[in-house]
């Protein structure tokens, strides 16, 4: 099969396009896909460049979202078949691992896949939209969902807004009836922000985004509501952690996923009692997550901002433009 192969860590010309490369060889638990979509994610330039503490057995075809159709099913497989539609969990909670990290993923014709990970893919959600869903937006709908529990009473602040997780965030606080103020870094971004619906954007390199937060929502005159926003979303953590305390009002909800900005900050715990604020972790996604997503789509309730739709020939430069942050949204590879 056709294959796009990491066989050493290191820059973009380690991945290696095949012509040739061995077809998956299906278990007995197994299916097979035909690959119809891989969204690439941050995690796979992780995979590329090699991860402190992890060892990969190389080579290893990458790509964690992968949605494809059923080419052949395992001895013991029973409820699935072939022709059906699906999308891949990368998470193997069975024996542990990830889906292009320590089984090959989605850059390539075909995928193997254990049947415990597979998700139905409903009728009228495209493969590229199953595909663009878990890591960015199940990371985000467990964190904005199940552990955040945002609503239509909320007033949610977003850092990082315009990376796979933040455009996640603000789709999802917005489906959930929240009013949404998104914070990134250019112009260009933030224009893409209002369109996907953010209701106020900021620019926090140009300005104190604080002080902006406190322009906005501070109500002085009713204790409740006095300091600014109800949630605050940051999973960049480093500089802006107690910033990001210091916009919430009394009682106001912190929710993070990660730390890519450092995660060992200076906090400032006075914060944390005077106001009684609620912080809350969240790790990665559930496949409840990931149906519920599907549904959200197949209702007409959530359209995934899809950046472009690249071939396998062209999967370096996809990833490039993950790398240098040059597109809001989704990008595709479509073997």
């Amino acid at each position: 099969m056709k294959a796009v192969v990491l066989y050493e860590h290191g820059g973009m010309d380690k991945l290696v396009y095949e012509e040739n490369f061995p077809d998956p060889q299906c278990g007995p638990n197994d299916v097979v896909l035909r690959v119809k979509a891989t969204s690439l994610n941050y995690h796979d330039l992780f995979t590329r460049n090699g991860m402190p503490g992890i060892k990969l057995n190389l080579p290893i075809i990458c790509g964690l979202d992968v949605a494809g159709e059923i080419v052949e099913v395992g001895s013991e497989v029973k409820d699935w078949a072939v022709g059906d539609g699906v999308l891949v969990d990368p998470r193997n909670r069975v024996e542990g691992g990830l889906v292009g990290e320590t089984i090959h993923g989605g850059l390539a014709e075909y995928c193997r896949a254990p049947t415990h990970q597979l998700v139905t893919i409903p009728e009228g959600v495209s493969f590229a939209e199953a595909a663009s869903l878990p890591v960015a937006y199940g990371t985000a709908h467990r964190m904005m969902v199940t552990r955040g529990q945002v609503n239509a009473d909320d007033t949610v602040m977003i850092l990082g807004a315009s990376g796979g997780v933040g455009t996640g965030a603000v789709l999802l606080a917005k489906i959930l009836g929240a009013e949404v103020i998104a914070l990134s870094s250019s112009e260009a971004k933030l224009k893409a922000l209002r369109e996907l619906g953010a209701d106020k954007v900021l620019n926090y390199v140009e300005a104190d985004f604080v002080k902006e937060i406190w322009k906005l929502y501070d109500k002085p005159h009713r204790r409740e509501h006095a300091g600014g926003v109800t949630v605050v979303v940051n999973f960049t953590g480093g500089d802006t952690w107690v910033k990001s305390m210091r916009c919430l009002r009394r009682g106001g909800r912190l929710l993070t996923c990660g730390a890519t900005a450092g995660y060992d900050p200076k906090t400032d715990l006075r914060y944390v009692w005077s106001f009684e604020f609620d912080i809350r972790g969240s790790n990665s996604w559930e496949p409840e997550d990931l149906v519920s997503l599907l549904d959200y789509i197949a209702e007409g309730k959530m359209k995934v901002p899809i950046a472009g739709t690249f071939p396998l020939t062209e999967a370096t430069e996809a990833l490039r433009l993950i790398e240098d942050r040059e597109v809001i949204g989704k990008v595709i590879v479509a073997p």
